[in-house]
């Protein structure tokens, strides 16, 4: 990778002092820790890996191929429109000064919405861009020392702790799907650390290469789909399922109870807490996602209608909003946080509703 940095960085690179060894790998780059020599500051470089750009085409469209000859899918419009969003968001991936962009501009929604986040008992944190060592194939940013979820220092953390952390995790899907405009969504483990060696406790923002834009019909739909989940109302969640274009309007009745079951599952956790099911609440009556299993529940659900021949391929945005939230809501199961969720999304809901 150092010829990559050499090309991209020139004479700056003699200002820093590089790891050779990477610390940690995304998807489409790694990272390396460095030091800028003149003020002792530690960053960390994220080095795309050399010539993605010219070969995502081309491996994409074999892979295509290989899908069709060998019938794991059906060639046609709904399978060119997929496929066209997905080679436009490996190439959002790819494009750092896009990634740069959405950074900075979540961490000023962020800072506008720091009071309120911080009441609940955990904050939000992006890492500051040191720009003077960014370039077309180079993220140069603040480094932070945090832990993955999966880590033992935050399992021992108190459950009030890792309740704030589950609630936060949720809160920011929330925030970033209906008041900021700018959803995440790659709910990789790597794209989050916790610190937790401070007060309050902060869940550190890494990464901003697949955003998602969603209009303003669309989070009106789904909102009442939420709505309809939290109530358990099938002809409602399957009216709002044909808004989201993931239900065409003369489905079948059986193409609606399959799709209307998987998101059923899926929204549980956001029911109010009277239609939970009980054997998922602890003896305080909150919501256990751990206990509850959810994400392997509505992994089959999944799997069941895409087995189908009544399937109906979902939107692009739905079926990334859903990745997201089983995300999510895993997150919150290796926590082991315990707590309703239903006020969570209300609230959220309700602001946009009244500022749209």
């Amino acid at each position: 990778i150092e010829p990559q940095l050499q090309e991209a960085l020139g004479e700056r690179l003699a200002e820093l002092d590089i790891e050779p060894v990477a610390f940690a790998a995304a998807s489409l780059a790694q990272v390396h820790r460095a030091t800028v020599i003149a003020t002792g500051e530690d960053i960390c470089l994220k080095i795309q890996y050399p010539g993605l750009s010219r070969v995502i085409d081309a491996d994409f469209d074999a892979v295509v191929r290989m899908l069709v000859l060998a019938r794991w899918v059906k060639s046609g419009r709904e399978l060119d429109e997929w496929l066209e969003d997905l080679r436009v968001q490996l190439h959002h991936e790819i494009d750092y000064p896009r990634e740069i962009a959405m950074m900075e501009k979540v961490a000023a929604l962020v800072a506008e919405e720091a009071d309120t986040i911080a009441a609940g008992g955990v904050r939000y944190h992006v890492p500051r861009i040191h720009e003077r060592y960014c370039a077309e194939q180079v993220i140069a940013m603040e480094f932070v020392d945090g832990h993955l979820v999966t880590h033992a220092e935050v399992a021992g953390l108190s459950q009030e702790r890792r309740n704030a952390l589950g609630r936060s995790m949720l809160e920011l899907f929330f925030y970033e799907l209906y008041q900021w405009g700018v959803l995440q969504t790659d709910p990789n483990f790597g794209n989050y650390l916790v610190r937790c060696d401070g007060t309050p406790d902060e869940l550190v923002l890494l990464d901003f290469g697949s955003i998602l834009h969603c209009e303003d019909y669309f989070l009106d739909h789904l909102g009442n789909a939420i709505s309809a989940g939290q109530q358990n109302d099938r002809d409602l969640l399957a009216d709002s399922l044909v808004g989201l274009d993931c239900l065409p309007a003369d489905a079948s009745q059986e193409a609606r109870d399959l799709f209307t079951d998987f998101c059923l599952h899926l929204l549980e956790p956001l029911r109010p807490p009277e239609l939970l099911p009980k054997e998922y609440l602890t003896d305080k009556g909150e919501y256990c996602g751990a206990k509850s299993r959810l994400v392997t529940r509505a992994g089959k659900k999944a799997a069941a209608s895409a087995a189908s021949r009544h399937f109906s391929t979902p939107s692009r945005e739905f079926a990334m909003i859903a990745r997201k939230l089983s995300g999510v809501f895993t997150f919150i199961a290796v926590l082991n946080a315990e707590f309703n969720a239903y006020d969570i999304a209300q609230r959220h809901i309700m602001r946009w509703v009244e500022e749209h």
